[in-house]
């Protein structure tokens, strides 16, 4: 009698039937979760505020990481700032940049070699990409930002808050398979959980999302936002030994200052604009030089050591000169030489391929210009000067405000430092006058100047990928019907009876297209008399008009508005011009239509009707 399969026979039979079981339930539960996060309108809370839990213990450990490592380079005292220091060794403060510059260019020429491409920031992520980022990308460039900020660079922090936040955002978004808004708004509430954290402010952490990285305020994102902000703030209090501690007190300033304040945003837009084009020139040099990439971040590390050896303020974030020199008054010249220094710093450091930001840089250099601004004021009209700390302030929040593009991020940051919503008025028409000015002369903040010089256009986060991603290839139909240009009308005729075809595309001895000829047109009464012997190419339109497969819908009604007919042939490319198919104009602003429509509903929070 058979006695079954041998037990050592069974055992991976059994196994590979468990494996499946998993599987399934993991499938299965997995469509369970999406529809529950897409049909609860409290799943985007939820997922706000575990972003913002990862995001608040990110930035903490972002800080202890840089900290410990300028206590390790620049032998500096347990918690003291670097950039706090009134004097550093001579060497540590020179060679300290010089080998952190290094470390950066060698890290970034075997990320380069690994991953054969530049990691996607936020903005760019949600203005082409729908949110779609790389958490390795985004964790390998916040290293490279730890690497640079901790080693003395001039450059701020954020971009690896932001980042590393964001990513996170992308990726449990693509985790639970999130549609296209849900996307975007996880990497706008990492963006606002990691400022919100950084500066101990929630509303400009929120704020600094919907300007630079959502690019714009729906009631459907305030609720996530918030709560990601809120949630990272509160998460790194609760890590830090010392917790900010806002300025207290009323800030009093007259009437008259609103010139200066708006004066004020005029000199912060210049400096702003100075400080981007600085960088982008800086870089320019060392391309020119023919300097290897990965050799340029030691020297500019060597140059930011020498400014270093004036004041080690120009070192780092400046997270702790900014401590000392709000506050108290340092003299005219030692400010103006300070400002312009660090500056320079920040301009070499990110020119030279430290990775990191200017948002801290920026507010640090407007304290410094802030200052100069208040001490001059004293110095000339000592009775009709406010307090130095009010320019200060609109100082720090002008300058930030032209180097990042997010007036109101900087207004409720200096909210939140003040608590003092009168001075906020003051300050909201430096940076108004600011943000205008560069707008205006210049036309790009920080971020998006550096994608523009890598070719790109956008000018904010607002959501244009989907555009790109219509192409050609998905509008057009691939039946397209040809015909030799040399064919005779009549013999036309025969081969294309009317209602057979709308239009038929010309084609030369070589195959390639030589323009269109619409059906209608060819059985007109008018050419009854010579159709033995008249060439159809004498009926073509548009011989020079054709579209490509990787071009947008943008372009294509472009196109359709330069060669003034109704259907254009799509080539394989523009040398042979082979015809693969065809667009219509009716079809590519259907479907335009219908995209525009439905980016207008997930921009409002609306439902959206299903896709037929």
């Amino acid at each position: 009698m058979s006695q079954g399969p041998a037990p050592a026979t069974r055992a991976p039979a059994f196994r590979a039937g468990v494996r499946r079981r998993i599987r399934a339930a993991r499938v299965l539960f997995g469509r369970r979760w999406r529809s529950f996060i897409r049909a609860d309108e409290l799943s985007p809370l939820a997922l706000g505020v575990l972003v913002g839990i990862i995001a608040g213990f990110g930035v903490f450990c972002i800080n202890a990481l840089a900290q410990w490592m300028h206590e390790a380079i620049f032998a500096l005292p347990p918690g003291e700032r670097l950039s706090a220091q009134e004097r550093l060794d001579p060497w540590r403060a020179v060679l300290g940049p010089a080998a952190g510059g290094l470390a950066v260019g060698l890290l970034t020429l075997g990320v380069r070699a690994w991953r054969r491409r530049e990691a996607i920031d936020p903005i760019e992520a949600n203005a082409l990409y729908g949110g779609r980022m790389s958490l390795p990308d985004s964790l390998l460039l916040t290293a490279g930002t730890v690497l640079s900020c901790g080693s003395g660079a001039s450059v701020g922090l954020e971009a690896g808050y932001t980042q590393s936040a964001s990513g996170v955002g992308s990726w449990l978004a693509g985790l639970l398979r999130l549609r296209r808004a849900d996307v975007r708004v996880l990497v706008g509430c990492g963006a606002a959980a990691a400022i919100a954290a950084a500066f101990n402010a929630p509303l400009a952490g929120a704020f600094y999302a919907f300007e630079l990285v959502l690019a714009g305020y729906t009631v459907a994102a305030l609720a996530p936002v918030m709560a990601a902000a809120i949630t990272a703030n509160i998460v790194h209090e609760l890590l830090v030994t010392s917790p900010h501690a806002p300025l207290v007190g009323s800030l009093k300033f007259g009437a008259g200052d609103y010139a200066v304040f708006a004066a004020m945003g005029v000199v912060t837009a210049g400096l702003g604009v100075g400080l981007m084009k600085t960088a982008t020139t800086v870089e320019s040099l060392f391309v020119r030089s023919n300097t290897p990439r990965w050799l340029r971040p030691a020297i500019g590390g060597l140059l930011v050591g020498g400014l270093a050896l004036f004041s080690p303020a120009v070192l780092g974030a400046g997270h702790g000169g900014m401590e000392v020199y709000f506050a108290a008054t340092h003299g005219v010249g030692v400010l103006l030489a300070l400002l312009f220094a660090k500056m320079l710093a920040a301009s070499i450091s990110v020119g030279s391929g430290f990775r990191g930001g200017l948002f801290f840089t920026s507010l640090f250099a407007g304290v410094l210009f802030g200052g100069l601004v208040g001490e001059s004021y004293h110095a000339i009209a000592p009775h009709l000067a406010s307090d130095r700390i009010v320019y200060v302030l609109v100082g720090m929040a002008g300058l930030a405000a032209a180097v990042i593009g997010a007036p109101l991020t900087m207004t409720f940051l200096v909210l939140g430092m003040t608590g003092d919503l009168s001075m906020t008025t003051g300050v909201l028409l430096s940076v108004v006058v600011a943000t205008v000015l560069v707008r205006r002369t210049f036309g790009y903040s920080f971020s998006t100047w550096r994608l523009h010089l890598r070719g790109e256009t956008i000018r904010s986060a607002m959501d244009v990928g989907w555009a790109r991603e219509l192409t050609v290839a998905r509008l057009m139909r691939r039946e397209a019907r040809t015909a030799p240009e040399t064919m005779t009308i009549a013999a036309f005729r025969e081969r294309f009876p009317i209602g057979s075809t709308s239009q038929v595309f010309l084609v030369d001895g070589t195959g390639a297209y030589a323009g269109v000829v619409f059906v209608a047109d060819a059985h007109a009464t008018d050419y009854d008399g010579i159709a033995g012997i008249a060439l159809v190419r004498d009926l073509r339109r548009a011989p020079n008009a054709f579209l490509t497969p990787p071009q947008s819908v943008e372009k294509v009604l472009e196109a359709f508005e330069l060669a003034e007919v109704e259907t254009l042939p799509v080539v394989d490319d523009p040398l042979s011009r082979h015809v693969v198919g065809y667009v219509t104009e009716a079809y590519a602003l259907r479907r335009y239509s219908q995209e525009l429509e439905r980016r207008r509903l997930e921009y409002s929070g609306e439902r959206q009707p299903p896709r037929r």
